[in-house]
């Protein structure tokens, strides 16, 4: 059985705000047989997804969490929307210090990605990404979850594992990337790293516009750090 379907008919009936009633006459099957399927009790016909994708009007692939679009489309690098592409509105009305502090996260992120280009390593790009993947995750969710309402439907984890999950596995990304890159270990040390010389007068001439952010990130995380020695 399709461990997403359930979770997501529940999603899309939920934001519809449809009651199961409702939703079991519009598809023509019982009340109990649609509370089975969203409970995952009961597995449902290929007919019954074509009728419910037509329902809702998303993909049979979303339906079965084989894509995160609801149109069935393959995310390609082009469809992906340029850094406040629609977000002028909203940017003219924040403060100043969130404003501040994405553009030294994404800037440093720019710098970090560049790094793992010239490394070449398929891997230790993996890890690196599925780790802030992942933080971002957790922050999103607290963030979104902070409002009770706000269905969870959308997420496969349960509210009370998310955050436990997330930092279990982050450090697992970490500690395979944070080996990978260890001097001390040849065995996993990625050669083309070591070759690329780095300090903050090379990062600057080679970063002119996205120096500044980085350096500011380090100097505020390690003010960070050295506050909790004290």
């Amino acid at each position: 059985m399709n461990k997403d379907f359930p979770r997501i008919i529940t999603m899309l009936r939920k934001e519809r705000k449809l009651s199961q009633k409702q939703a079991s006459e519009d598809l023509g099957i019982s009340q109990s047989l649609l509370s089975h399927y969203e409970k995952g009790i009961r597995e449902c016909s290929l007919d019954f997804v074509i009728k419910v994708s037509d329902y809702y009007s998303v993909s049979c692939d979303f339906l079965l969490g084989r894509t995160p679009e609801r149109t069935g489309a393959i995310l390609k690098f082009e469809d992906i929307p340029d850094i406040d592409e629609s977000n002028d509105e909203e940017n003219s009305k924040a403060s100043l210090v969130p404003l501040l502090n994405k553009k030294i996260l994404i800037n440093t992120l720019t710098i970090i990605y560049s790094m793992l280009i010239k490394a070449n390593n398929k891997s230790l790009t993996a890890n690196v990404s599925n780790y802030l993947m992942l933080c971002l995750y957790k922050v999103f969710r607290t963030l979104y979850s902070a409002r009770e309402e706000n269905q969870q439907t959308m997420f496969a984890v349960s509210q009370s594992k998310y955050q436990g999950y997330s930092e279990a596995q982050m450090k697992i990304y970490s500690t395979k990337f944070e080996n990978q890159t260890n001097y001390h270990d040849k065995g996993e040390y990625i050669q083309k790293l070591e070759d690329i010389e780095y300090s903050s007068e090379n990062i600057t001439e080679n970063y002119p516009k996205l120096a500044s952010s980085l350096l500011n990130l380090i100097q505020h995380a390690e003010s960070k750090l050295k506050s909790k020695n004290r």
